[in-house]
């Protein structure tokens, strides 16, 4: 900054002026303006108002050389803005920044660039085709426009996006294995526990092609699907993911992307926690495993109403139920349990079984000896939440039953017209002119013998609390599935080449990681909902040659973000300066 001044026949006003370039063109802009030599030496008793003046100037710079300049900032209501500038800019992706590099993505970037021949900057692309998946989600077209709304501006073109897609397809696996061993720097994995599952996505098309296929849609949706299978380590982090045909049997997605953690990931001893519908026979088989070069076990959930007949009965009865968290020694009878005093309180039972199995590996369909361990728990809590949806259900479907049953026929697992029965006889055994429908009682009674009961198998001899212990956390993988669908808009799909929904999916599941990690620097204090509407939120106006005025809500959140980062943008105004250090800085990664 320096002085500057302009006189008429009447006084001298003082400012301080700065040049700095502005689309290739010097501008001089005003820092800050002193007044006229008449008010400066009324203002702050001086005699010598240039000198006062220059002082000033002095100051100013001292300060910005320290980090702490202060502005003026002038604006006038007759003055137009100029024509297509943009001031408004976000700056939330900046902790992403921090993570993206700090697990070496800018790197990888730099390996694939060895392999390929292209033209244009692939650490850019992704990177920002992260940000704005978890930010601003959407077609890849608006995730280019959306990118333009970030401080650091792309170095890229719309069309190389879409030429990036098939690069970042062909290296999906290459991605995923050296991002785990990347992980491992920045942190220690806790892959002892493994936990998978399966999810579907849907796409806008109307018939079926490739790998979009026609299959068995959560949502219930006529539309082909695509199958997604995830791996997540013990602290919710993503490990690895799969793509396969929409009308693949799920059961048959682990055994894969499980050889793959074994070769690529060099991962040989761990447990695999799965749901029901993930428990094949075929896949505990696999996961009974304990050789000198590695160790693999298995914990699932298990139906009780699927059990043997005399494995069923040992699991509803009343008898021999110890309670969770005691020696173990003392047994309680269901029945004497009090509602009140008990309600919190969780019961189980375990005992091994050994059976005879059929199994499929490598093609190759055999019997086989299998031992489990069956732990059966009961809580008078989740028999009352499962009586309770059940209620609702009822409900619902006694107003269907007094609309006339409309679509009975199809029930699904969860369905309340599972608990409507249709009658289409008379008393004599006539066809009835008309059909009558009424509430099962039957099916009710049925159901309600199960409710308060769950169970798992296992093949290790642990205590069964600790078994439960590590089944509970499967919700987090499920919670990561949601936050693809709804936060990161992962669905529907509107891609069609192969290669480029790969490069969707990977960008999702990048994303996601990047995100799970964020949450853990904030030691899980916040909603996914709060971080990413923070982060959207954090925008800031830019003034020429001054710096960026925040324009968001300070809050405890922005406080801890800026606290776990080690940087700070919540100032008043954050000159160019430190803002180019700050961007600068988040691109460090950690030694």
């Amino acid at each position: 900054m320096r002085l500057g001044w302009t006189k008429n026949k009447n006084s001298t006003t003082y400012r301080a002026l700065k040049t700095i370039r502005v689309n290739g063109i010097n501008q001089t802009i005003v820092i800050k303006s002193f007044g006229s030599d008449k008010f400066i030496c009324e203002t702050y008793g001086v005699s010598d108002a240039k000198a006062w003046a220059k002082e000033q100037v002095r100051l100013m710079n001292e300060a910005e050389l320290e980090d702490s300049p202060s502005f003026s900032i002038t604006l006038s209501s007759a003055a137009d803005l100029p024509l297509h500038e943009q001031r408004l800019f976000n700056g939330g992706y900046l902790f992403l920044q921090v993570i993206y590099h700090q697990l070496g993505l800018d790197k990888i970037c730099a390996a694939i660039r060895t392999r390929h021949d292209f033209d244009y900057n692939l650490n850019s692309i992704l990177s920002r085709l992260l940000y704005t998946r978890i930010l601003f989600p959407s077609s890849k077209r608006s995730s280019y426009i959306d990118s333009l709304r970030l401080i650091e501006q792309p170095d890229f073109e719309l069309h190389q996006i879409y030429r990036a897609l098939s690069v970042l397809a062909s290296e999906s696996d290459y991605i995923q294995s050296r991002l785990f061993k990347n992980s491992m720097k920045l942190a220690r994995r806790r892959t002892e526990v493994i936990y998978y599952d399966c999810t579907n996505f849907y796409f806008e098309i109307e018939e079926a092609e490739d790998d979009k296929q026609y299959g068995a849609c959560k949502e219930n949706r006529p539309l082909p699907i695509i199958e997604m299978g995830l791996f997540m380590d013990r602290d919710g982090i993503p490990l690895a993911f799969c793509m396969n045909p929409g009308n693949q049997n799920e059961q048959l997605s682990m055994i894969p992307l499980e050889r793959t953690l074994m070769e690529k990931f060099d991962m040989s001893r761990f447990i695999v926690c799965t749901d029901a519908g993930l428990s094949s026979n075929t896949n505990r088989y696999f996961n009974d495993y304990d050789k000198p070069d590695g160790m693999r076990a298995f914990i699932t959930t298990q139906s009780v109403k699927k059990l043997k007949k005399h494995l069923k009965q040992w699991a509803l009865s009343p008898e021999g139920w110890k309670l969770s968290g005691s020696d173990g020694h003392t047994t309680y009878h269901l029945d004497e349990l009090d509602e009140q005093t008990d309600l919190e309180k969780m019961y189980y039972k375990s005992r091994w079984i050994k059976e005879k199995v059929e199994v499929v590996l490598d093609g190759k369909r055999q019997k086989v000896d299998l031992e489990q361990h069956l732990i059966v728990t009961y809580s008078i809590k989740y028999r009352n939440y499962l009586r309770s949806i059940r209620d609702g259900q009822i409900k619902r479907a006694m107003k269907a039953v007094e609309s006339g049953g409309n679509a009975v026929e199809k029930k699904r697992q969860n369905d309340p017209k599972r608990f409507i029965k249709a009658n289409h006889a008379t008393a004599d055994g006539e066809v009835a002119d008309k059909t009558i429908y009424y509430i099962d009682e039957e099916a009710i009674a049925k159901e309600e013998q199960f409710d308060g009961f769950y169970a798992v198998c296992t093949n290790l001899e642990d205590q069964p609390e600790a078994i439960i212990k590590i089944n509970k956390r499967r919700w987090e993988i499920e919670e990561s599935f949601r936050i693809m669908k709804s936060e990161f808009q992962a669905r529907p799909v509107y891609l069609k080449r192969r290669e480029r929904i790969i490069a969707h999916f990977i960008t999702c599941f990048l994303a996601l990681i990047l995100y799970r990690y964020l949450e853990k620097k904030l030691d899980n204090r916040y909603s996914c909902e709060q971080i990413i509407s923070t982060l959207q939120e954090m925008d800031f106006v830019r003034y020429e040659g001054k710096g960026y005025q925040p324009v968001y809500t300070r809050t405890e959140l922005t406080d801890a973000l800026h606290e776990a980062f080690g940087f700070c943008t919540s100032k008043q105004i954050v000159p160019i300066k430190k803002m180019k250090k700050i961007c600068a800085d988040t691109k460090r990664q950690n030694k």
